[in-house]
């Protein structure tokens, strides 16, 4: 028995349509009520009209049941079963019902590859195909001439037949000679003696490697029971190296957890100082913000103080000179623009006012001398806190911001205009 033996026949048998599940751990022990039900499904699948008694319950009974099976597929089938292999109900068992369940199944597989071949060749009914017409017309040729070759042949030794009758008969008739029948008996006899002799070396030999085996299995036993002994007092004896491995396993857990302790404090201030560089960049980017917008009001002022000094400059191109006293053109003029430069040092205040108007008296022209002095001396001092401021602005932020220049006026000395150039 072979487990690819089992595995056929449980295929097969599913194949054929068996109802029941047959599964290969059935004919590890003797299971004759299962063998027996399958004969009983084979024959019936071979020959449905066949009536085998299913009583298995005695001996006789199933001795009766293992020959009629095996007589009904003799004759039948012609598949020869060893009944002995069939009544042990075994694996061996399985071995003589492969046998009946192959043919069957080489049944089954053959019949439906000839529908198959039906069904093509009814799917081909109107296709022609000459290469198959010129193959089949060479084969017919050749089988025609083979039916003549053996019908002369066939006739040569029917005609034969005569003088061949006459030399069997005389063969039958002749009596049988004693001497050679008993050389006959004795060579069988011979024959039989050497199988014998064989088979008896080959039983002899049997119980010597039996023998042997049995006192190498003696021998793997007490080799067993010594390495189970050796084991049992290898694992009782405590090693010597066990104290320092405890110790050592019990620092490096020590030093394990520290590892963890530090490695979550320092993956917590990496965190930290990324969030403190974040702040720190955000903060960077919100100055940077406001110096620019701080640049930028700069910037608008500064054009809005040159407008106002260019709006300056052409007021006082356009003064009167024929109309209203010193009094009227200081009341109606305009105030001056606050320069974007420091004043000349000694010159504070130097400012003279006056008319294109003769008749004045002296005393008139120094006491509206005196009151321009004072209030240019004021204008100027809030001119200087405020350039002041918008320089110290300037440097804060490191960008170079042009001074407005301060408007000519007309009917002035040039040398100031000159002195206030340097300046810058």
């Amino acid at each position: 028995m072979s487990f690819r033996d089992l595995r056929n026949f449980t295929e097969m048998m599913r194949a054929l349509g068996y109802p029941r599940l047959i599964s290969m751990e059935n004919f590890r022990s003797p299971n004759f009520t299962l063998v027996a039900e399958i004969l009983i499904w084979l024959v019936k699948r071979y020959e449905p009209q066949m009536d085998i008694p299913s009583d298995v319950d005695s001996e006789s009974d199933r001795v009766f049941f293992i020959k009629a099976v095996a007589q009904f597929m003799a004759t039948k089938a012609h598949i020869k079963l060893n009944t002995k292999r069939l009544y042990q109900a075994d694996g061996y068992a399985v071995k003589e019902m492969l046998k009946i369940t192959s043919v069957l199944y080489s049944a089954m597989k053959t019949k439906e590859m000839a529908s198959g071949d039906k069904v093509e060749e009814d799917s081909s009914k109107f296709k022609f195909d000459l290469g198959s017409k010129i193959a089949d017309l060479k084969a017919a040729r050749q089988l025609a001439s083979e039916i003549t070759s053996k019908g002369a042949t066939l006739y040569d030794l029917l005609g034969k037949e005569v003088d061949l009758r006459e030399m069997r008969t005389a063969a039958i008739a002749r009596p049988l000679e004693i001497n050679e029948t008993e050389k006959a008996l004795r060579a069988a006899i011979k024959d039989v003696l050497e199988n014998v002799q064989r088979t008896n070396d080959m039983l002899n030999n049997v119980s010597l490697d039996e023998s042997s085996l049995e006192a190498k299995i003696e021998k793997k036993k007490q080799e067993l029971e010594r390495n189970q002994k050796r084991l049992q007092t290898l694992q009782s004896v405590r090693p010597a190296f066990m104290d320092e491995y405890e110790k050592i396993e019990e620092d490096l857990q020590r030093q394990y957890e520290i590892y963890v302790e530090k490695f979550r404090n320092l993956s917590f201030l990496e965190q930290q100082l990324e969030d403190y560089h974040r702040l720190e960049q955000e903060r960077f980017e919100e100055a940077e913000n406001s110096l620019r917008m701080m640049q930028h009001k700069l910037r608008e002022e500064e054009r809005s103080l040159v407008k106002n000094g260019v709006k300056d400059e052409d007021s006082d191109m356009d003064i009167p000179e024929d109309e209203g006293s010193d009094s009227d053109i200081e009341e109606h003029r305009p105030s001056k623009p606050r320069p974007g430069r420091n004043p000349m040092p000694g010159r504070a205040g130097a400012r003279f006012v006056g008319t294109m108007h003769g008749g004045d008296s002296e005393e008139e022209d120094s006491e509206d001398s005196e009151i321009d002095v004072d209030e240019d001396d004021e204008d100027e001092d809030g001119e200087e806190e405020e350039n002041e401021d918008l320089e110290d602005d300037n440097d804060s932020l490191e960008v170079p911001v042009p001074k407005p220049s301060r408007p000519p006026r007309a009917g002035h000395r040039p040398e100031l205009l000159e002195e206030s150039d340097n300046d810058f």
